[in-house]
């Protein structure tokens, strides 16, 4: 479309749109009228329609503290009927007012005007007004009548009715309102005598026990509410909270009645589409809502109204918008026509003027055309009569310049990871941008004061330091100053995002106008805050790494210095891991050929490594440093010699009585050194089981067990001393002194439970989370003496065995309880896969073969060796590299760790690299790689 074009249609859309908005405004104005109309009326009809009430509310206040509630019969409460005809005659809604008596009494006053009630009652001519008495005597019998009068009040009939025989006390405003002293409202319901629907208003007396009532018809209702329309086409009506219409101006669509049974219709049922609409929209009290229904916009609101039976219910008003719009249609079309001939009147100056100026703007279009393209590099130069256009191709061409200069800077402070190569892409490309001759970033370093630089692109006066001294604040910042060779020099601190000094941008230039604008300076100032926030941010980046670094080394380190049993394990598998994961890495052929790892999945390793046993700082010193089998926080043999002490006294003691009591001297002596003897022999016995460097045979477990029933006397209370924890195992234990004692015992004391901290371990437990698939002791710990020096083999017990074991559980729990960032998501992973096996039957999580990655078998490989190489370990010797080998080879043998990667690790000889480095000399003896390689299964297999 042409420039031309464009104005014509400019001006025709711009007529459409003054009509349309001309339309709304005035529209949307006449609705704002027409809805605070609605509201105001809403709000009337909401005070008429409690008025229409109000009446009878009033009369019922009065008469409950009048002369009808002390009647006590027929002539005194007739009375009080002038009275109550003239509030049946001021009031139209009141079809009947009476009076129930706790005696059972009745008195009724009714109009006679509708000739319906009037065929009901049978009512002699010339008779205006019905009275129904009810009255009760002594002896139980009931009276009931029926009085006609004349408007005058002149008696015309008195008719006995001895089959009316109502009782007000059974009826429910009776028994709502005797014990009440406010207006009680009922819900609608078919009246007793006259079989009319209405509602009943009632109160009770708070000097007498009389209610009185006051009976409103719903159809007189209904015509009350008709004369409350706001509007020819309004429409109303009174609902409760479910919907159902309870007052409509025609009754005849609500009320359903099946002898005494009425039901109601919902408003959806009565055959008025904008009613239900409104109830449906459920717009908030007193605001008006605007809608279509059948394509016809409609005003409504909804009101509360305070209703029957103490429910608050609502008032729905709704009228046509065309109501109360008016004739504003018809002004619409006038206003249109005239806008649209002053539109046609002036299309021919439009075009001329949109042709000339599109001319023009068409030597522009390749222009734009490029840089809509993503292209801001300059094109052919174009000119033009019109200065417009040539001011606009100028700003174009600096406009596609520095949009490209500022994307290659962005690029460049992004995507470039080396902070000096950053440093020189963005120096380069902004002494481009700016014109300028050189420029130079420098380094600030707070250690030692002095500025070093980074990175240069040519010479710059004053500036040939590679480093200099350098004192924030007091050079001239943010501006520039003449150099002997001509020119200037521009000087900026670069300053991070909290004000920190960064480093320093100086610029050489020409010293023209153009650089001495405050715009240039401007420029290179801003620039240079998003250079100091990029220098800012990759020095906090590795500030945190290394900050990260340290903290892992150091829980490492606390860890390895926990123990000496672990010495510095923590510290030299991520050593070998690493070397060996390297070596793999910059394999070009081979197995391994296409394992590849970039910076972060290197970094991701590290900390793995270095975090491998971070679960080890949980694990209770006195079972990893378990040396004996009767260790737990001490040595428990002291107790079991000093038990063998007393036994030695008591042979002493024993053999000392009989030679008192006249045995042969010499043959006491006997018995005693062969008990002694005997009690050597078994406590050297116990004392060799409790270092548990054999294995015990059958044979020496039956020996425990007969050692274990020689009895000791103990003559001090057991339960003496001890916590409550203690006291809870060792439970209801005997108090009789002495007491016997077995010389070993396995005793409740021993067995502590798991109680509320069992680990989620078991594959079958659903708070097992993890995929965890380990057995689960019964005990967390068994300190029984016999089950203990039982062991077989070494000096761990079950339990002892899974602590030790867990350490891997709270390696793999802890580091997933930390967040990782992305590139760092399988940490927790490796780190806690370096004891799983090649055949699936590992820990903690069963993994199988497929599921374990090359950084897992990798550092499976280096805790193994690193575990049998280790020279720093009390409880073992170190081995040396041909034994470690070897035992790894039948590792592999045996599927407990990789096969192959094992083979090339045998290859790599970067177990000797890790020797040198890290291993006695002692243990670096000579190793025969075929040989060992001979052990493993072939390659193919």
């Amino acid at each position: 479309m042409s420039i031309a074009s464009a104005v014509v249609l400019s001006m025709l859309i711009l007529a459409a749109l003054i009509i349309a908005v001309g339309w709304q405004g005035a529209r949307q104005s006449l609705l704002d009228t027409a809805s605070r109309s609605a509201a105001d009326a809403g709000k009337l009809i909401t005070e008429k329609s409690y008025r229409l009430l109000e009446p009878a509310q009033v009369t019922l206040n009065l008469l409950s503290t009048s002369s009808l509630t002390t009647a006590s019969n027929l002539e005194q409460r007739l009375e009080r009927l002038p009275t109550m005809v003239e509030v049946l005659t001021s009031n139209p809604l009141t079809s009947a007012i009476y009076a129930g008596y706790a005696s059972g009494d009745f008195f009724m006053v009714r109009p006679l005007d509708a000739p319906q009630v009037r065929a009901r009652f049978q009512a002699p001519p010339m008779s205006n007004f019905l009275v129904q008495s009810v009255q009760r005597t002594r002896s139980g019998q009931v009276q009931g009548e029926y009085l006609f009068y004349t408007a005058s009040l002149k008696l015309v009939q008195r008719r006995p009715m001895p089959d009316y025989q109502f009782d007000p006390r059974t009826r429910g405003w009776f028994k709502e309102a005797i014990n009440s002293s406010t207006t009680q409202t009922s819900l609608p319901y078919v009246f007793f005598s006259s079989r009319q629907i209405g509602l009943t208003m009632s109160r009770g007396s708070p000097a007498a026990d009389v209610v009185l009532g006051i009976d409103v018809v719903l159809d007189d209702l209904a015509k009350g509410m008709e004369s409350l329309r706001m509007s020819p086409h309004a429409e109303l009506a009174l609902v409760d909270q479910a919907g159902t219409v309870l007052v409509y101006p025609e009754m005849g669509k609500v009320v359903r009645q099946e002898g005494d049974q009425l039901t109601f219709a919902g408003v959806n049922a009565i055959g008025v589409p904008a009613l239900a609409a409104l109830f449906d929209l459920q717009p908030p009290h007193g605001d008006v809502a605007l809608f279509d229904v059948e394509g016809q916009e409609w005003l409504g609101v909804v009101l509360p109204f305070e209703g029957w039976h103490g429910e608050v219910h609502r008032l729905l008003i709704t009228a046509p918008s065309d109501d109360l719009l008016g004739d504003l249609r018809q002004k619409r079309r006038k206003l249109g026509i005239l806008i649209l001939m002053l539109v046609l009147a002036l299309l021919p100056v439009g075009w001329l003027v949109g042709a000339t100026i599109g001319r023009s703007l068409d030597q522009l279009t390749h222009k734009s055309a490029r840089m809509v393209g993503f292209d801001f590099q300059d094109g052919p130069e174009q000119h033009s009569w019109v200065l417009e256009v040539n001011r606009l191709a100028a700003a174009l061409k600096d406009t596609g310049e520095t949009i490209q200069t500022f994307l290659n800077l962005s690029h460049t402070m992004g995507t470039e990871r080396q902070m000096e190569a950053m440093l020189s892409g963005v120096l380069d490309q902004l002494v481009h941008a700016t014109r300028c001759s050189g420029g130079a970033v420098y380094l600030w370093d707070a250690c030692t004061g002095r500025m070093e630089c980074a990175a240069r692109t040519a010479a710059v006066d004053g500036f040939a330091q590679e480093s200099m001294d350098y004192v924030p604040g007091q050079s001239p910042d943010g501006t520039s100053r003449p150099v002997a060779s001509g020119g200037a020099v521009f000087q900026q601190e670069l300053r991070g995002r909290n004000g920190g000094l960064e480093g320093l941008l100086v610029v050489q230039h020409a010293g023209d106008t153009r650089h001495a604008a405050p715009a240039f300076t401007d420029f290179v100032r801003k620039l240079s805050g998003s250079l100091a926030v990029a220098i800012e941010t990759r020095q906090l980046l590795a500030s945190q790494k290394e900050l990260l670094d340290a903290i892992i080394r150091l829980m490492a380190n606390a860890i390895d210095a926990k123990s000496p049993y672990t010495g510095g394990h923590c510290e030299r598998v991520p050593r070998l891991a690493g070397m060996l994961v390297d070596r793999l890495a910059a394999e070009q052929d081979g197995p391994y050929a296409s394992f590849v790892l970039d910076e972060e999945q290197r970094y991701e390793f590290h900390l793995a490594a270095w975090l491998h046993d971070c679960g080890k700082v949980t694990s209770p010193e006195h079972i990893i440093d378990k040396a004996t089998k009767l260790e737990v926080i001490y040595n428990r043999i002291h107790e079991v010699r000093m038990r063998f002490e007393v036994l030695w006294r008591d042979a002493e003691i024993s053999s000392l009585q009989s030679v008192l009591a006249g045995a042969d001297e010499a043959h006491a002596a006997r018995v005693l050194e062969t008990t002694r003897a005997q009690l050597l022999d078994d406590f050297a016995f116990v004392a060799r089981c409790n270092l548990g460097g054999e294995f015990m045979a059958d044979a020496d477990l039956a020996r425990l067990r007969q050692i274990s029933e020689t009895v000791w006397v103990r003559h001090f209370d057991k339960r003496a001393g001890l916590s409550g924890e203690e006291l809870r195992r060792m439970g209801a234990a005997g108090s009789e002194l002495p007491a016997p004692e077995r010389l070993l015992s396995d005793g409740p004391e021993h067995l502590v439970a798991w109680g509320a901290r069992t680990p989620a371990v078991e594959k079958d437990n659903p708070a097992n989370t993890h995929g965890f698939d380990m057995r689960l002791p019964a005990h967390a710990q068994n300190m029984g003496e016999l089950y203990n020096l039982g062991i077989r083999r070494g000096t761990l017990t079950e339990e002892d065995r899974f602590k030790i074991n867990d350490h891997i559980v709270q390696t793999l729990l802890m580091l997933r309880s930390l967040p990782w960032p992305k590139h760092l998501a399988r940490v927790p992973d490796i780190a806690a896969n370096h004891h799983e096996k090649m055949d699936g039957q590992g820990y903690p999580r069963k993994l199988s073969a497929g599921q374990l990655t090359l950084p897992d078998r990798v550092m499976a490989i280096a805790d193994i060796f690193e575990a049998l190489t280790a020279a720093d370990r009390p409880y073992k010797s170190a081995k040396t590299l041909s034994e470690s080998l070897r035992i790894m080879a039948f590792m592999a043998k045996d599927q407990h760790i990789d096969a192959t990667l094992f083979r090339y690790f045998l290859h790599s000889g970067v177990w000797r690299t890790f020797a040198e480095q890290f291993m006695q000399a002692a243990q670096c003896d000579a190793v025969d790689v075929a040989a060992i390689e001979a052990l493993l299964p072939s390659a193919s297999a």
